[in-house]
């Protein structure tokens, strides 16, 4: 119940101020006439191509793109006149791809969007169509309380989620005991673990803030620890300034955190899955991020076994004074499916979306250990004790703060994007930080 009020009030609070990290949402096109990337029904009306563009690409996303071909092939299996016809780019490929091919209205007939701002501009452009029919259909009632509302905008539904998340700091159990460390539960024992590890001549964090959402994640959790979610949500909208007391001194803080060679060297330079290799390696103690990363630390066949015993996880601890709570998550709901206004076979894009959606929920648990956004009883199910954990402080969270890219409208969420990049590489200062955030949210 708390998680449910939570994210509706953060959801609803943040209201039409949302975006993602900027890059498909300011060039939004009007809509025009149906593309070569839009699928095709043959002239007797029989044989369809419904064109799929996601990511999850083998390798890094295994759990999950092993899912995704088994419920096309079964798809398929029950609709022969149906073809599903894949394009496969990872994270940050994805969504500079989906800016190029709304810019020229070439989207795909069915395809993965983010939450909130991120759709906005979608939806002011009229590319992506409503399902809200299908949420009278088979998936009523099937979806957790406050996922489909984050893709809402002004009544319509524009997406169907597939992922609900939020953000812990995984960790090496095997690095911790070789340097004596445990886990820490304030905010100077973790800069007492950032020492211990930094003296030790091991990376204490593995970030990859090339891609500025992931550097994002940490001074969220600051803020939320210092000036408490409250303050950081009413910055974020526009009600209250950065410049608060507690926001200045987290954006103070991530440079401290830079100044002690707490994250891996290089860190502003290497993308997210660069920094990842460096975890998955060894080489690194830890590394924050969402939980679509769980596969990677239990079911990933890719990944060694020895490895993925030593994975574990801690929430972001607590900052002596400050106003947050240790329950409280950055997070919210993940990915969801669109289907493309403009599609020559929006009908059968539709029907696709809604048996993917069904089939993906306890596939995704069991097969990729993912945290769904439909309801599934886990209780029969065996399920890695590293996934039951996370799933259950999930849903003792006393709140969950929609990730800030994700929250603000596009140009703001670049805006932020860059200064984050700004502040972890010192090129700007916490009061210059505050001023460009709240100029642009103003804005």
């Amino acid at each position: 119940m708390l998680l449910t009020l939570s994210l509706a009030v953060v959801v609803a609070g943040c209201g039409s101020n949302n975006g993602n990290n900027g890059n498909a949402a300011s060039n939004a096109p009007s809509s025009e006439g149906a593309t070569e990337s839009q699928g095709t029904v043959d002239t007797g009306g029989e044989k369809v191509t419904v064109n799929f563009m996601h990511l999850w690409p083998e390798g890094v996303s295994a759990g999950q793109n092993k899912i995704v071909n088994q419920i096309i092939d079964s798809y398929q299996t029950e609709h022969p006149n149906v073809t599903i016809k894949q394009e496969v780019l990872d994270n940050e490929q994805y969504k500079s791809k989906l800016k190029v091919l709304s810019a020229s209205n070439q989207l795909p007939d069915v395809g993965v969007t983010w939450a909130a701002g991120f759709l906005q501009p979608y939806v002011e452009g009229n590319l992506f169509t409503p399902v809200d029919d299908l949420l009278s259909g088979e998936l009523n009632g099937k979806f957790v309380a406050g996922t489909t509302e984050a893709y809402a905008i002004n009544g319509k539904t524009y997406a169907l989620p597939l992922e609900f998340n939020i953000a812990p700091v995984y960790y090496n159990k095997a690095i911790f005991e070789k340097n004596n460390l445990e886990i820490p539960q304030t905010y100077e024992q973790f800069k007492t673990v950032v020492k211990t590890l930094s003296d030790a001549g091991v990376a204490p964090i593995a970030l990859g803030n090339k891609d500025r959402w992931t550097g994002s994640l940490w001074y969220m959790y600051l803020a939320d620890r210092i000036a408490g979610q409250a303050t950081l949500a009413g910055a974020i909208n526009g009600s209250s300034s950065f410049t608060d007391e507690g926001l200045m001194k987290a954006a103070t803080e991530v440079q401290s955190l830079v100044d002690v060679n707490a994250f891996v060297k290089g860190f502003n330079g290497l993308s997210n899955e660069e920094a990842k290799s460096e975890f998955l390696n060894g080489k690194a103690a830890m590394y924050m991020m969402g939980t679509w990363e769980l596969p990677n630390f239990t079911t990933n066949e890719d990944i060694p076994q020895e490895f993925r015993d030593s994975v574990g996880f801690f929430k972001f601890p607590t900052v002596d004074g400050g106003k947050g709570d240790i329950n409280s998550w950055v997070g919210g709901p993940g990915v969801g499916l669109f289907v493309s206004e403009n599609s020559k076979v929006k009908d059968e894009a539709k029907k696709f979306v809604e048996y993917f959606v069904t089939k993906w929920g306890e596939q995704s648990v069991t097969g990729a250990g993912v945290i769904p956004a439909t309801k599934v009883d886990t209780s029969a199910l065996e399920l890695p004790q590293l996934y039951i954990d996370l799933f259950n402080e999930m849903n003792k969270a006393s709140s969950i703060t929609l990730f800030a890219d994700v929250q603000m409208q596009a140009s703001a969420a670049e805006t932020h994007l860059n200064m984050i990049q700004a502040l972890f590489g010192k090129a700007a200062t916490p009061a210059k930080f505050a001023e460009e955030h709240d100029a642009a949210i103003a804005k």
